[in-house]
């Protein structure tokens, strides 16, 4: 790792940029840390689901009676058990969902929209049980023609997932049924006007195939319901509040009967940030007045939760022999899965986000398709959007014969230019991030025969959102900072480094502790790059209100006014007339609270309107083999900027993490169905994953342009990462072969038969 800071700093950190060792890290390598399926109740049952075994089909009858009688079956669930409820819309992650259409996910009312879809729930004494019991479960089944691809979806005569329901929107909408659930679109300029007048212009398809998150622990809860009806709730999740509010609406249930308590998480990436089991468990602890476990198998975790989008993006763009961007046309075709609610948006947002264009319009469409109904995946939609986009500036780089990373400096965004979707730009460090990867000794690194070098930037927006934080202080001097942020990045470590920044201890002797939803003030979720920024900003303020409690107390102990005490360097110091007393250390000061007004504990929320946005650059050295069509990643950069890396091992790790995810996507991993609509590859012997010796060492720079929005100059890095791989790999897959890919992922037999129709 490099690092590489911008100007506007002054402030000198005492703790902040260093790497202490993980708070939580002894707990995880010595496996006490709790995950989801690790909690056990006195009494509980375990839960099953039978799920459909077709990817479109109308339930016509569901009998439950021969399982309710199956020996240690204590409750079942169906769609009949849930509350009917209207549609409307809610926060679910870095978008929104409907409802009605959540609560059908979770159990299929009326009509299973994907293979795997949930039909009934089972709760039993034993797993074998339940799991028995499922079997004994007849459902009748009208089966109809599955809609499998984007292409399928569009046809006139495409069977309709959703009868009835009407696309919204951007006008003109399709009439009458349709697949489409959703049209965005806008437009800048005069762009046929503009095309007219390039120089050089690329057009062309760009396909990206359906992805999983790829996290390690399968989704889990456990719940427990009461007499009075209250349900506590354990999961894993990057969000409990959002867990809370998801099954209040979905059971129509007071969110105040509610308890959540997230687990530590074995990986979320955008997946846990909504809800699968939870629901299905409130209802048969209820039933069976016991406590009810659920676990998904890992074939669950692939057939019934939602991966990232497949899309389809055609992408045109036009420059003059300079090199200047003149105009951009795109149309971005997003798989939904069964039911609304693709990244689309996200991707309209980043589209053109990291460059200059005078002209521009694209449309963008959401998609339902008998599949899984997608969820988030690190900056949802962005690499998509970004693999068209960036894969068209290659081709451009070639047919001008200029450097890439010239080009996109040529147009590259900066402080003070009007971002595509709207706001104007402050302080960002995107060409600061271009040139530290064009400086890099990998970018001058010769290259071998049948190997070629890719270039690809990203961006994402980054969320501030709501977050709250306690800090208390004990009677030895020591911290607690309490936030209810599951941490999936280190996100514990981030906030101990800013208590112990702030009050000016050792950030051993700061215990950052996530709280359920009854103990701690209420955070969105963990997930838009927003940890670190937003609740960071809560954790200072609420460290900053202690200060003022530690300085309260010491002029007690002096008798002084409190003017007269400052906080320096984790203690208090007297001025004016107090300047004769010896310093009090925060020990000092807490061994006397008792004495001088009591515990010393503080709050504090935020509600940031705004984050600093993510830019990055990538470069990608890889040697195809011309026999085979296998590729093999010789060396990875990955540049970005963090605005400030509060522990730098961990944004280093964000970087490497992103980067190899996406790697993966780009050259191995993909949702593959039979013409039924049955997966084909749910696990992860099938579903092909990069590891550790499919990688290089993934470099990394850090550079540091302050965010002016954050007082440490923090920027969230967590989901740019992933946005340039895509494109990254693909440019260079496309150097190394001499043909232009358009279709991801690039694996051997796709590159194999680009090879051979570039011979014939």
């Amino acid at each position: 790792m490099s690092n590489q800071n911008g100007s506007g700093s002054d402030r000198k950190f005492k703790v902040v940029g260093t790497r202490p060792i993980r708070h939580d890290g002894l707990d995880k390598v010595t496996g006490r840390a709790n995950y989801g399926a690790d909690l056990a109740l006195p009494g509980m049952l375990q839960g099953a689901i039978l799920r459909s075994p077709h990817a479109h089909a109308r339930i016509k009858k569901l009998d439950v009676s021969k399982a309710l009688a199956m020996p240690g079956v204590k409750a079942i669930v169906t769609s009949a058990d849930f509350p009917e409820i209207g549609s409307g819309g809610m926060a679910a992650g870095e978008s929104h969902i409907d409802p009605k259409d959540l609560q059908a996910n979770i159990m299929a009312r009326g009509k299973v929209l994907y293979h795997g879809h949930a039909v009934a729930a089972v709760a039993a004494s034993t797993i074998e049980q339940a799991r028995e019991a499922c079997k004994m479960i007849t459902v009748d089944y009208e089966v109809l023609k599955p809609v499998m691809t984007l292409a399928q979806a569009l046809a006139k005569d495409a069977p309709i997932l959703h009868e009835g329901r009407k696309a919204v929107g951007v006008p003109p909408l399709p009439e009458g049924d349709t697949n489409i659930m959703m049209r965005l679109a806008n437009a800048k300029g005069d762009v046929d006007a503009a095309f007219k007048g390039a120089d050089v212009v690329v057009e062309g398809w760009y396909e990206a195939s359906m992805a999983h998150q790829g996290y390690i622990e399968p989704h889990a809860t456990v719940v427990t319901t009461r007499e009075n009806g209250q349900a506590e709730i354990w999961c894993s999740t990057q969000g409990p509040f959002a867990v809370k509010s998801m099954v209040a609406v979905t059971l129509q249930m007071d969110p105040n009967l509610i308890r959540v308590t997230p687990s530590e998480i074995g990986g979320g990436f955008g997946g846990k940030t909504t809800i699968y089991l939870e629901p299905v468990a409130v209802l048969l602890s209820r039933k069976a007045r016991r406590p009810v476990k659920m676990v998904m198998s890992r074939e669950e975790v692939f057939r019934a939760t939602g991966p990232t989008s497949g899309t389809r993006i055609w992408a045109k763009l036009g420059v003059k022999k300079d090199g200047s961007f003149v105009a951009a046309d795109t149309r971005m075709e997003f798989e939904a899965g069964g039911f609304a609610g693709s990244p689309m948006g996200a991707a309209s947002m980043t589209l053109y986000a990291a460059y200059n264009i005078p002209n521009f319009r694209f449309e963008g469409l959401d998609i339902v398709v008998n599949r899984p109904k997608v969820a988030a995946y690190r900056a949802p939609g962005a690499p998509n959007a970004a693999y068209a986009l960036e894969t068209a500036i290659d081709e451009l780089a070639q047919k001008l014969a200029i450097d890439p990373i010239d080009l996109r400096l040529k147009n590259a965004v900066k402080e003070g230019d009007v971002a595509s979707y709207g706001p104007k730009y402050d302080r960002i460090g995107f060409i600061e991030c271009l040139q530290a990867a064009k400086n890099h000794p990998q970018y001058k690194a010769p290259l071998g025969k049948n190997q070629g070098r890719g270039v690809g930037a990203g961006f994402w927006f980054n969320v501030g959102l709501q977050s709250s934080a306690t800090v208390s202080i004990n009677d030895d001097g020591s911290a607690v900072v309490r936030t209810g942020n599951p941490d999936i990045g280190g996100s514990r470590a981030s906030m101990a480094i800013t208590v112990a920044e702030e009050l000016g201890i050792p950030v051993e002797r700061v215990r950052p502790l996530v709280g359920d939803t009854d103990t701690v003030g209420y955070c969105d979720l963990t997930g838009g790059s927003r940890v670190t920024y937003a609740t960071g900003m809560a954790v200072i303020e609420a460290s900053k209100n202690v200060i003022e409690h530690l300085r309260a107390r010491a002029a007690t102990i002096w008798g002084c006014e409190v003017d007269a005490v400052e906080w320096r360097d984790g203690q208090a110091v007297g001025t004016n007339g107090a300047s004769n007393n010896k310093p009090l250390s925060l020990a000092d000061i807490a061994k006397q609270m008792a004495h001088t007004g009591g515990p010393i504990i503080a709050s504090a929320s935020v509600n940031p309107p705004a984050a600093g946005p993510g830019f990055g650059v990538h470069l990608c050295d890889i040697e195809v083999d011309p026999e085979t069509g296998r590729s093999t990643v010789l060396r990875y950069l990955v540049v970005q900027d963090a605005g400030k890396a509060v522990h730098p091992s961990y944004v280093e790790g964000q970087f490497q993490g992103g980067a190899a995810q996406g790697i993966g996507w780009a050259l191995w991993e993909e949702y593959l169905f039979d013409k039924d609509g049955k997966m084909e590859n749910p696990g992860f012997l099938d579903y092909r994953m990069p590891v550790a010796s499919d990688l290089p060492m993934i470099d990394t720079v850090v550079v540091e342009v302050p965010n002016p929005l954050h007082p440490y100059g923090v920027r969230g890095v967590g989901e740019t990462p992933i946005v340039p791989p895509l494109a990254t790999v693909g440019n260079a897959v496309s150097r190394a072969i001499g043909v232009r890919m358009h279709q991801l992922p690039m694996t051997p037999p796709r590159v194999l038969d680009a090879i051979e129709t570039k011979k014939g």
